[in-house]
């Protein structure tokens, strides 16, 4: 998302090497990848409502100002909240709830890319679940694609289609999903999913196992 400069190698998207762009050729690719932050209790200006949030990028790219409104309730929708949300400020939401919120605000850009960087590792289990069905929802909806970014391999189990593992900043592994976590090459692949927390977890499946009961793949 260039908020930090690189100091080498590439970031292709598109033919396009991004990490050589400036100045206005960068302006029109700021709105091809957004990002979602880890801390949803952070991520939201609190002095600002929710829709003023939601809307700054599409009147920062010129979008007139009841249109961009218009954009930002439908895309609250998309995310499970109602449009009537705009008018409220984030402190009257709940965790989940607010990261909703910044998912429609990254949304609401239509992007290519979706960076989702640790985007549950601050909510309940529970509703980190929540947030991962929506996710997913959303990219078979618009198309997206989303570059979720974790240190807990139960997440990118239950997410990912293909997954990369970085060690130190440098690539060290990188398959699909079912791959990587069932037939690890690299040692430090094994060593992750060796220090994976719960020892009921059937990686094989890609989901939790209840006591008694087999774990069951993913329909589809």
């Amino acid at each position: 998302v260039r908020l930090i400069e690189p100091t080498a190698g590439h970031m292709m998207m598109g033919g396009e090497d991004l990490s050589t762009l400036s100045g206005a050729a960068l302006r029109p690719v700021r709105r091809r990848i957004q990002i979602v932050f880890q801390d949803p209790y952070r991520s939201l200006n609190p002095r600002r409502t929710v829709g003023e949030s939601i809307i700054e990028g599409l009147l920062n790219f010129g979008v007139p100002r009841e249109q961009a409104l218009q954009r930002a309730g439908e895309t609250l929708s998309v995310v499970g909240l109602s449009p009537d949300a705009m008018r409220r400020y984030p402190h009257q939401f709940s965790g989940g709830q607010r990261q909703r919120i910044c998912i429609a605000r990254a949304l609401v850009m239509d992007p290519e890319i979706l960076v989702a960087d640790e985007a549950v590792s601050a909510l309940d289990v529970s509703v980190q679940a929540q947030v991962l069905e929506l996710l997913e929802q959303v990219r078979q909806r618009t198309g997206v694609g989303v570059l979720f970014i974790t240190h807990d391999l139960r997440v990118a189990a239950q997410i990912c289609d293909t997954i990369i593992v970085m060690q130190r900043g440098k690539v060290v592994e990188t398959g699909s999903a079912e791959t990587v976590l069932t037939e690890p090459r690299h040692e430090y692949t094994r060593a992750l999913i060796d220090a994976a927390p719960g020892r009921d977890w059937d990686f094989r499946n890609f989901r939790p196992v209840a006591a008694g009961h087999p774990a069951q793949a993913p329909a589809g």
